[in-house]
């Protein structure tokens, strides 16, 4: 199968500077809703990765993402969320973009056009051949990442790839390539848009069904997130008070606080 960049094909949505406020916001959200059936068409791909993941990361290996420009800020998000969502150590999962921190926030010129600076970024990390990479572009060309996978499979790490175009040359790099076809964007090329919110809807699902594979989760709540401000000490304190039959709220407040998370209290109290 040739390949096609789907992401780049013309908006069929014209003259946009000539519409009204609510035609446009109507429009996008027209488009927004055809993502999650996407995404749906992709979920055993995604299964048979988390799968495959889960027994690294059981076995002590670490998650890394790598992206440029919109890619790799969602996969810096993500990584970013983990610690104080499930209680993992910082660097379990690991952010990297092209340009380094300057690009969370600033684009860096050509930063994602060499080949070998993903893998030289990932090898400052001292990777292992237990470790798991993602490897993230919309349009499934980006050198940067096409050049990470292609290295990182070769050392033995398991490799996946989220992209938003079929046969695209980032799939042909991953063990697993998971890739979320949504069609034209809004605006044609902005793939900040359909594209940038597949990414984060398929990142979202693979971190967070991990943590659950690696007990971060009990029943629906993050029982081992970090309280770090005073939401979650109040979310924590429900939450020990509901799992341990507490009535009184400075009690529980106070077990929470000593232990520093609803898992080790209620684990304390169950003793």
């Amino acid at each position: 199968m040739a390949f096609e960049r789907i992401t780049e094909s013309p908006s069929k949505y014209r003259y946009l500077e000539k519409q009204s406020v609510l035609e446009l916001l109507n429009g996008i959200n027209q488009e927004d809703k055809t993502v999650p059936d996407a995404v749906s068409k992709v979920i055993p791909a995604i299964a048979a990765f988390v799968e495959m993941a889960a027994d690294r990361m059981l076995g002590g290996g670490r998650l890394f993402y790598i992206g440029a420009g919109t890619s790799g800020r969602l996969g810096i998000v993500d990584a970013s969320e983990c610690p104080p969502t499930f209680g993992v150590p910082y660097g379990l999962v690991i952010g990297l973009i092209a340009g380094g921190e300057k690009a969370i926030t600033n684009a860096v010129e050509h930063a994602e056009d060499n080949p070998m600076q993903g893998w030289n970024d990932i090898l400052a990390h001292e990777p292992t051949e237990g470790d798991i990479l993602i490897g993230i572009a919309a349009s499934g060309t980006t050198p940067y990442v096409v050049g990470a996978l292609r290295e990182a499979r070769k050392f033995g790490m398991l490799t996946a790839s989220i992209c938003c175009n079929p046969n695209a040359p980032v799939s042909q790099e991953a063990e697993h390539p998971i890739e979320v076809i949504v069609g034209p964007e809004f605006i044609t090329g902005s793939t900040r848009m359909k594209s940038g919110t597949a990414q984060k809807l398929v990142l979202n699902m693979i971190s967070t069904t991990l943590m659950i594979q690696l007990g971060r989760v009990e029943d629906n709540r993050m029982v081992n997130m970090q309280l770090v401000n005073e939401k979650l000490l109040d979310r924590g304190t429900r939450m020990l008070m509901d799992k341990k039959n507490i009535t009184n709220y400075d009690t529980a407040r106070a077990l929470l606080v000593k232990y520093g998370s609803v898992k080790k209290a209620a684990d304390a109290l169950t003793e």
